[in-house]
């Protein structure tokens, strides 16, 4: 037995504020290691050196705890990013017990030690036409090649590690499931009231929040047209970054003919994120697809009804606890409606489930597989 379990953690492809859950999963996931709660196991200690990007290094405070190892190269950009996982990273992680790729892929050229590899969903294979075609080569070259060739895969949900196992042909106990883990969110000092004064929004009025950069498999048309048409009475906010569906997005306010009731604020901080969600009435989230959703689970902490969409990731996160509906506007509608006649058994239910998603089980899931590769290995 070694004195120490040495991971090696390959964050170099999580342009901060640009890939969305991924990052909030894998930071938060590796918080979770420094949890009181996360047990030592009875084996040695692990010691994380993490691999990463200048503006994720000074952005999330909850990794300066790690040894960090930050690129002097703008990784935030794919090429680079691409050249330096197979070329620089793969030379300073050669002593590594272990090497843990956040990012779906594997380089071409990486030390021998066993690797974890993190694969949040599959969404290329079910909505190609949303990714560009460089994007899309890259991936159907990389991913069944470094699912097949990871010595152990992460995966959020086991629905995604289901469909990883059945996509690659791969054994389905390689896979493990280490689940999302959501801190105590921090509002600040705000309330709703002032959160509404803010935007406009009436204490009376009703107020459904999505917070979603815009990619496209997001499903913000269909909320946008289920408001329009559907919910003559409610006001939606989104927010989130900017992402390849921000043009149709506007666009689709702009034509809804409800434009003064769909307030679009962007990319906001994560205080004032937390913020809305909490003062809202409903959270919806219509995505088509999802590896895990981590807002459901944000939400229901906050206290908010979810409204989600009836896909497998989220049923599963879910657990009975949110309203569940196509990507039908009418669907869309009726389910927001459903939410808040029922908001007080909808709070109930979610306060419960939140529970269940602790930075200290997500943290122990991890070292769990970590100390599965050292013992192996």
């Amino acid at each position: 037995m070694t004195d120490r379990i040495q991971v090696d953690v390959n964050l170099l492809w999580c342009a901060h504020g640009r890939v969305g859950g991924s990052e909030e999963y894998l930071v938060r996931q590796l918080a979770g290691l420094h949890e009181p709660e996360v047990p030592e196991g009875g084996g040695a200690p692990i010691e994380c050196t993490l691999h990463l990007g200048k503006q994720l290094s000074l952005a999330r405070m909850e990794l300066s705890g790690f040894q960090q190892r930050v690129s002097r190269w703008n990784v935030d950009r794919r090429l680079p990013r691409i050249v330096i996982e197979h070329s620089e990273f793969a030379v300073r992680s050669r002593r590594a017990s272990i090497v843990h790729h956040g990012g779906g892929t594997l380089p071409l050229i990486r030390p021998s030690s066993p690797t974890l590899l993190t694969i949040h969903d599959l969404q290329y294979l079910r909505f190609p036409e949303y990714f560009s075609q460089g994007r899309l080569a890259y991936l159907r070259a990389m991913m069944p090649r470094s699912a097949r060739s990871a010595t152990l895969i992460a995966t959020p949900t086991a629905h995604v590690a289901d469909t990883v196992a059945q996509a690659f042909d791969i054994d389905r106990d390689k896979c493990v499931v280490i689940p999302h883990g959501v801190p105590p969110l921090d509002m600040g000092e705000s309330d709703p009231v002032d959160v509404r004064r803010r935007l406009g929004i009436s204490t009376d009025q009703i107020f459904v929040v999505y917070p979603a950069i815009t990619h496209p498999h997001k499903g913000h048309g269909a909320l946008i047209a289920a408001i329009a048409a559907h919910l003559p009475d409610v006001v939606l906010v989104l927010c989130g970054g900017a992402g390849a569906a921000e043009q149709s997005v506007r666009a689709a306010i702009g034509a809804s003919g409800a434009s003064d009731r769909i307030i679009r604020v962007g990319r906001v901080s994560e205080r004032e994120r937390n913020s809305l969600i909490a003062a809202a009435n409903v959270l919806a989230m219509p995505s088509e697809e999802e590896g895990f959703g981590a807002p459901v689970v944000e939400a229901m902490q906050l206290g908010t009804p979810v409204v989600c969409s009836d896909i497998p990731a989220l049923r599963e996160v879910a657990g009975g606890a949110a309203v569940h509906t196509s990507q039908d506007p009418l669907d869309i509608a009726a389910g927001i409606r459903h939410a808040i006649a029922h908001r007080a058994e909808l709070v109930a239910a979610g306060t419960h489930r939140a529970s269940q998603f602790s930075l200290a089980a997500s943290g122990g899931a991890l070292a769990t597989a970590y100390r599965r590769l050292a013992d192996n290995s």
